[in-house]
Parts: structure tokens; C-alpha cells; sequence
């Protein structure tokens, strides 16, 4: 027994240390919805024992809440409530950040390139660039449209929404030349959320501050080629979206849509031509142009082919989730691109890379959709066949965007607002920015805004 005791205590007969085991550099392109979910799930403590080390890259610092854009962009909530700081959100993780702008990628060699002339190495790389606005070749949308895909866009329509407000206000001839005339093309989600918080916003709000104004001349359009607004809910729900927009004012034209813009007008599909001065084009999306530097063919949309794994199809230790991975989807067709689908990939990516991966491969497990109207009225459809209207879905619809906002902080602040605004009828966020330095902004597909800059 002394002997073990002082063999133990002087150490005259150690145990081997075991090698440590190397590093998996996995590199996470895009920190969206699908990337931040990666980033944490390869950031936990068993991935970190496990050796993972992670890195993100995004060619800006923050995380954005894409489906409350909307409401900054009407005043209703700030940048701030719907963005969060993508170091504070991970450093406690390890995660290291890189900001930068991916322009190409080299499978071969396992790098990736960025704009300012730096690179990454990689052993797993995890696509999740997610989409930029698509025009579909529509003349002078990519001139004179206002996108809405990051906290950049929504300040820069908020600036322009409101000066436009203030311009007819000190020149009425403004309140005629189509200053007042606000189109939106597209009626998906985007597309009739925007259009009922604009009205809402004119009804409330701008009825208040500019009590000179004759609000009757204000027009709100919102242009739909198919023949229903909201395609991908049922009817009942695209009819309950209608006559709920057609009440709170909204002109809403089915089965038209833009086939021309210019800075003072917009030429629809039927020849009618509507003077106006602002278009938001919510008309569609397509995946990042990341896709197309990679080698490989890509599908409708440019997105990427992927096996049942979301493995990059042709390519090794590259995976896409998100916008820009092309899954089928079991009723036919490819999975939306929409925060849901990236979200469980993410995960399913994750297990993949740790090697905890189910033998089947990624299943999507549809938890519904949802989309807001404006004050107390929505639409949902849930699992199980059931489906809300009015209140009760306005309610949930409010529930759930609370509840995948990232951070306590941005929760907080964007219940705050909403009680305010409820109870006051108020939106507090009605600041119009520096105009010179709002017109120059680049948005997130390329656009660049200078016909307003002072």
C-alpha cells in the first residue's frame, strides 16, 4: 500500500498524457438565421472538447431580424430592437468573427477569400449567405426600387417615406405628382405586412402630425401577378388578408404586376401607368451570387444542389443551408426560403459535423406560417389543420416573433414599443436621417440609393 502511495505521490510511474486532439476549423459564411444557429451549435462545450473551433464571417457585424424589417421601415420599431451585435451574442461561445465580404471560395484548397484581400482556411465549410432581392430583369426596379432585406434598406425607406410626407407638407403640389403614392409589388408575407403597416402608419400617425394634409390623396398599391395574395396560405386566409387590407385602404391589385420603373412613375403589366415616387419591391428573392463562385451548377434561383445531408452536391467538406440550398421538399418542389427551413438545417448540420448525424438525413417538420395584417389582425396556419384569423392569430403571430427574437434585450425593447404603440396609436420611431448619407447607402443585392440625396 506505501509503495502505490508514494509511486502515486512522486510520480515515478505516469500515465501517458493523451494527444491532444487537432482542431476542426469549421468556417460559417453568413450570420442570418441558419448561420447564427450553426455558429451555437458547433460553439457548445461538447463541441468545444470535441476540438470544433468556429468561425463566422459576415460583411456586417450584426445579426438582423429579418421579418420585423417592415416595422422599422414604418416607423413602428428601431435598427436597434431588431438587430444584435454578432460578437456579444457569441463571445461567451468562442466564436471568432470575421468581418468581410466572401467573393470567392477555392474547394481545393479549403479557403476562402474575402474583399479586403484576407483569407480562411477551412475544414467544414457551412453555406448560409442566405438571398438578396431579385427583379427578374423588370427595367429600372434596380434603380428606382427600394428593397427591404437589412436594417441599411429599412432606414433608408423609413428616411424616404417620411420625407415624402414632409415635402407634400411644405409644397402641396407634392400631395399630386405621386409623392403620396406608395407601391409595393408583391403580395407575399413581406408584401402585405409592408402595405397594412403603411396604411396604419398614414391612418395613426401622419393623420396627426400633418393635420394640413388632405390624407384622401395618399395612396397605398399593392400589386400581385397571381391571382391571390398570399400563395402559399390557404384561400380562406388570402380572402381574409384582402378584405382586411381592402378596408384599412389598401388598393390591391391581383394578377399585376410592374413591367417598368422609372423615378416618377411605374408602368404595370396591364399599361396603366401610376405616378409615384416610391416602389418597394417585394416581388421575390434569389440565393446569394456566393453560389455561382464555387464551380458547380446550381438550380433555379441559384441555389445549390445538396445531398440528404445538405452536403453540397460535387463538392467535399462544403455544405449550404438556407436560401441557398436547393432540398426538396416532400409535396414536390424545393423548401421555401424562409427562417424555419435554415433554422432546422442548421441543426441537422451541425449533428452532421460533430459526426451525430440520423442515418435518414434532414427531415423539415412544417411548424405553420403566419402573417400580419396590422392592428389586432393576422392570419395562421398551425399543425393539425388548425387556422386563426383576427385577434387570436394577431396575438400568436406577436408571441412567436417574440419569442425567436435573439437576445432578452431586443425582446424587451420590441414589447415595449409594441405596447406603446398599441395603447397610444403612436409609432415612436419617426426620424428622418441625414438624406445625403441615407441616398448613398449600398442595400444588401447591390442597389445604391442616390436619386434622393440632397
Amino acid at each position: 500500500m506505501g509503495d502505490r502511495h508514494r509511486t502515486s505521490a512522486q510520480g515515478t510511474a505516469p500515465t501517458r498524457a493523451q494527444p491532444r486532439q487537432a482542431a476542426l476549423h469549421v468556417v460559417v459564411v453568413g450570420g442570418g438565421f441558419g448561420g447564427l444557429r450553426v455558429a451555437r451549435e458547433l460553439s457548445t462545450r461538447r463541441a468545444r472538447r470535441a476540438g470544433v473551433r468556429v468561425t463566422l464571417v459576415d460583411r456586417r457585424n450584426h445579426h438582423t431580424f429579418q421579418p420585423l424589417l417592415y416595422q422599422v421601415a414604418t416607423a413602428g420599431l428601431q435598427p436597434q430592437d431588431i438587430g444584435i451585435s454578432l460578437r456579444a451574442t457569441l463571445r461567451r461561445r468562442g466564436v471568432e468573427i470575421r468581418v468581410g465580404e466572401v467573393v470567392d471560395i477555392d474547394p481545393t484548397t479549403h479557403r476562402v477569400h474575402l474583399a479586403d484581400g484576407g483569407s480562411l482556411a477551412y475544414d467544414r465549410l457551412v453555406l448560409a449567405a442566405g438571398a438578396i432581392t431579385e427583379d427578374f430583369g423588370v427595367p429600372g426596379v434596380a434603380e428606382h426600387g427600394y428593397a427591404l432585406k437589412s436594417l441599411a434598406d429599412a432606414t433608408t425607406l423609413r428616411n424616404h417615406v417620411l420625407a415624402m410626407f414632409e415635402a407634400a407638407s411644405a409644397d402641396p403640389v407634392h400631395a399630386t405628382d405621386g409623392g403620396l403614392t406608395f407601391v409595393v409589388a408583391g403580395g407575399g408575407p413581406t408584401g402585405v405586412e409592408l402595405a397594412g403597416a403603411l396604411a396604419e402608419l398614414v391612418d395613426l400617425v401622419v393623420r396627426r402630425d400633418h393635420p394640413e394634409l388632405d390624407l384622401e390623396q395618399v395612396r397605398i398599391v399593392l400589386l400581385e401577378p397571381r391571382e391571390r395574395l398570399l400563395g402559399t396560405f390557404a384561400d380562406r386566409s388570402s380572402a381574409h388578408a384582402l378584405d382586411q387590407l381592402t378596408r384599412r385602404g389598401v388598393d390591391v391589385r391581383l394578377g399585376i404586376g410592374v413591367a417598368r420603373a422609372d423615378a416618377d412613375h411605374v408602368q404595370l403589366t396591364d399599361g396603366e401607368v401610376l405616378p409615384t415616387r416610391t416602389l418597394v419591391w417585394a416581388a421575390g428573392v434569389a440565393a446569394s451570387p456566393l453560389a455561382a463562385h464555387l464551380g458547380v451548377p446550381v438550380t433555379a434561383g441559384r441555389r445549390l444542389a445538396v445531398d440528404q445531408h445538405l452536403r453540397v452536391v460535387g463538392l467535399r467538406d462544403v455544405y449550404a443551408i438556407g436560401d441557398l440550398a436547393a432540398f426538396p421538399a416532400a409535396e414536390g418542389g424545393l423548401l421555401p426560403q424562409v427562417a424555419p427551413v435554415a433554422m432546422q438545417q442548421a441543426g441537422h448540420v451541425a449533428k452532421v459535423v460533430l459526426d451525430r448525424a440520423p442515418a435518414r438525413g434532414f427531415v423539415y417538420r412544417d411548424k405553420g406560417a403566419m402573417a400580419t395584417i396590422g392592428r389586432a389582425a393576422a392570419v395562421a396556419e398551425l399543425p393539425g389543420g388548425i387556422r386563426l384569423r383576427g385577434f387570436l392569430a394577431w396575438l400568436a403571430w406577436l408571441g412567436l416573433h417574440l419569442l425567436q427574437l435573439v437576445g432578452f434585450k431586443n425582446r424587451v425593447g420590441v414589447l415595449v414599443s409594441w405596447i406603446w404603440n398599441y395603447l397610444r396609436a403612436d409609432h415612436a420611431a419617426r426620424l428622418i436621417l441625414d438624406q445625403r448619407e441615407a441616398a448613398t447607402v449600398e442595400t444588401s443585392n447591390g442597389w445604391v440609393r442616390r436619386r434622393w440625396a440632397a
